[in-house]
C-alpha cells in the first residue's frame, strides 16, 4: 500500500471536515472494496477517514407499529446484521434473502449497506434491492431517491465529500431476488429483484448491464397480473447489455426474463 494519513472521527461532521481538509481523502467503512484496491495500488488516497466508529450509523429501526411503512437501515449496518435482523426478515424477507447471497461470511460480517450503495458495483446485489424497493438514501445534507442515485458503473449522484448516513426502505407487499452467478465469485451475471407495493411493481436488474436498471415493460405487465406467466414472451433488448467471457449480451437478455419469472414466483409463494 501507499502511505496515507488515518483518521477515526467520532461524528459525521468530524468525518466531513476531515475529508475536506485532506488533499485526496476517502471514506472507509467495512473496507471490503477499498482495502483490496489499496493493496493492488490502484488507488492512492492521501487520507483514510474511518467512519466505522461513528455511533448510531449501524442501527436498524423496524416498523415499530402496524402503521409504519418503512424500515430505516444505518449506513454502517453490515450485510449480516441486515440479513439477520428480525424486522427485516419479518417485513421484507426478499431483502433479507438477497443479503445472504452477497459474497461469503467474511464479507457479510464486514461489508456495509452504505459502502455497497456508494460503490455501485454493476454486478452488486444491493443496488438491485435499493432500486426495486424504491428506497431513499439519506446523506449528511440531503435525501436522494433511489431512481436518482445510481448514475453509471461505479458512479452515483453523491458529491465527493458527501456521506450516506442511513437508507429508508419502504415495506412492500411482496418481494424476491434471484440471480444467475459466476461459479468463482458469485457475482451476478444477471440478477433480478422484484417488489410489489400498492403503488405498483418495480423490477431492477443487476449484473447484466453497465449499471443497475429498471425494466418498464416487465413492471407494466406485472402491475396488471403479478404472476410469472405475465412475463411469458416478454424479451429484453440486448443492445446495451454486457458481453464478456461469462456470458454474451444475448444470453444475459434471456437470463433477465428467466430470473424475473423465478423472482415473481418466489415472491408469490
Amino acid at each position: 500500500m501507499y502511505t496515507f494519513d488515518y483518521h477515526r472521527p467520532a461524528t459525521v461532521p468530524e468525518a466531513i471536515a476531515a475529508l475536506k481538509r485532506s488533499a485526496d481523502g476517502a471514506f472507509l467503512a467495512g473496507g471490503m472494496s477499498l482495502i483490496p484496491v489499496l493493496k493492488q495500488r490502484l488507488a492512492m488516497p492521501s487520507d483514510l477517514i474511518d467512519v466505522s466508529g461513528i455511533p448510531d450509523l449501524a442501527s436498524i429501526t423496524g416498523p415499530g407499529t402496524s402503521a409504519s411503512t418503512s424500515i430505516t437501515v444505518g449506513a454502517l449496518a453490515t450485510h449480516d446484521a441486515v440479513a439477520s435482523h428480525p424486522d427485516v426478515r419479518g417485513s421484507i424477507p426478499g431483502l433479507a434473502d438477497l443479503v445472504t447471497q452477497i459474497g461469503d461470511p467474511q464479507v457479510r460480517n464486514r461489508g456495509t449497506i452504505g459502502g455497497a450503495a456508494a460503490l455501485n458495483d454493476p454486478s452488486g446485489d444491493y443496488p438491485a434491492a435499493i432500486l426495486a424497493l424504491g428506497a431513499t438514501l439519506h446523506t449528511d445534507r440531503r435525501q436522494i431517491p433511489a431512481d436518482d442515485f445510481f448514475t453509471g458503473a461505479f458512479e452515483t449522484s453523491l458529491a465527493d465529500d458527501e456521506l450516506i448516513t442511513r437508507i429508508t426502505v419502504p415495506i412492500p407487499e411482496a418481494s424476491a431476488y434471484v440471480k444467475f452467478t459466476t461459479s468463482a465469485s458469485h457475482y451476478a451475471i444477471a440478477g433480478v429483484m422484484v417488489a410489489k407495493s400498492r403503488d405498483g411493481v418495480r423490477v431492477a436488474v443487476t449484473g447484466a448491464g453497465p449499471q443497475v436498471f429498471r425494466v418498464a415493460e416487465m413492471e407494466a405487465a406485472l402491475a396488471a397480473d403479478f404472476s410469472a406467466s405475465a412475463l411469458k414472451g416478454l424479451k429484453v433488448s440486448a443492445d446495451t447489455l454486457n458481453s464478456d467471457l461469462h456470458a454474451s449480451a444475448e444470453y444475459r437478455a434471456h437470463l433477465i426474463t428467466v430470473m424475473a419469472k423465478r423472482a415473481v414466483a418466489q415472491a408469490s409463494s
